[in-house]
């Protein structure tokens, strides 16, 4: 009677669920790299500001952060937001990028380009391939900052390969540290600057560990933030997002109360053949988030040549459902068999024992 009684209470009041308004968004699993929520993922779409993730990291990938820049004359081709550098003013890389990312300092971003490739174009091409060795195979940079050129390009990208991106730069110590600040001091050869970062979830929201917003009249609102709780850490981009803060909160709750981390493979206990316990081990543990469900629906599938004299011998592919969501290599511990001595050996150690 009971549980009659609860079915026509949920009928007669449903559940009250957030809808997100982004045209598309994609929540990701920081740990395991799976999507967890997305609507439209792989829709392509104008990014804004939220390209400067990949302008940070190919300058912190190509270019000693403590390296000075003289600011030329490229700067004053800078429109829109900036931190307003000044002509011959000298500032160095860490300060540029703390005023790429907490600022969005467009004028920042033409000084990156121009201090770690010389131009543009150049800077531009190393985006392009870092977004292709990522498999962000949706998306293409034409400048640095996310605004749109005057020829009406503009960096395109989708909610899953900023996800990607993100998940990627999040692995870089200094990246995290510079998004993470909310408010900045530099000092150049000129001035003083101080500056407060414009991501309102790191005021608002006491999990949230950084991220990226976006805004142009054509792409509308982005953002890409990170946010993380009991060692659980979920991705969030939206794309054109009228409400996009609280969709963010709100979709990492979700992942927070309704997921737990799991140690899907410990390097330390996994056992890839009872018989031989020592003989097999991988190098990496993989966690992922999962709900309870899921917890049911986990199974390891081993795949070793036996035979193999090499150490790498094998694959241990996670399933989840039946679809695979990662893949460790297996190694073999190689005993090396003792070299035999010749007579001549035997003497010499036989000899010098003595």
């Amino acid at each position: 009677m009971k549980k009659i009684f609860l079915f026509f209470i949920i009928l007669l009041f449903p559940l009250k669920v957030q809808a997100i308004s982004a045209e598309s968004y994609v929540v990701m699993d920081y740990d395991s790299g799976r999507v967890l929520e997305s609507k439209n993922e792989n829709k392509e779409k104008l990014i804004a500001s939220t390209t400067k993730i990949m302008t940070a990291i190919i300058a912190l990938e190509n270019k000693d952060i403590n390296s000075v820049r003289k600011v030329g004359d490229e700067v004053l081709k800078a429109y829109g937001s900036a931190i307003y550098l000044s002509l011959e003013e000298e500032i160095t890389l860490k300060d540029l990028l703390y005023g790429l990312m907490l600022r969005s300092g467009n004028d920042a971003a033409i000084e990156i380009a121009y201090h770690v490739s010389g131009n543009m174009e150049n800077f531009v091409l190393l985006m392009n391939q870092k977004a292709y060795e990522l498999g962000m195979s949706h998306t293409k940079f034409v400048n640095n900052h996310g605004l749109e050129e005057s020829d009406g390009l503009a960096n395109t990208s989708t909610a899953l390969d900023m996800a990607i991106l993100m998940r990627y730069a999040l692995k870089n110590e200094t990246f995290r540290e510079i998004i993470h600040t909310k408010t900045y001091e530099a000092k150049t050869s000129g001035k003083t600057y101080v500056w407060q970062n414009k991501n309102k979830l790191l005021q608002t929201y006491e999990y949230n560990i950084g991220g990226k917003t976006g805004f142009t009249k054509k792409a509308k609102r982005t953002l890409v933030t990170a946010s993380k709780k009991d060692e659980k850490t979920c991705i969030v981009v939206t794309l054109n997002d009228g409400n996009d803060f609280n969709d963010h909160k709100n979709l990492c709750e979700n992942v927070f109360n309704n997921y737990d981390r799991v140690a899907v493979l410990d390097k330390d206990s996994l056992v890839i053949d009872a018989e031989n316990p020592q003989k097999y081990y991988i190098k990496n543990d993989f966690y992922a988030l999962l709900t309870e469900e899921e917890k049911k629906e986990v199974r390891i599938d081993f795949q070793i040549d036996s035979e193999s004299q090499n150490e790498e011998v094998g694959i241990a592919t996670v399933y989840l459902k039946e679809e695979p969501i990662h893949e460790e290599k297996i190694y073999q511990n190689l005993e090396e068999e003792p070299k035999k001595e010749n007579f001549f050996q035997k003497f010499l150690r036989w000899l010098f024992k003595w």
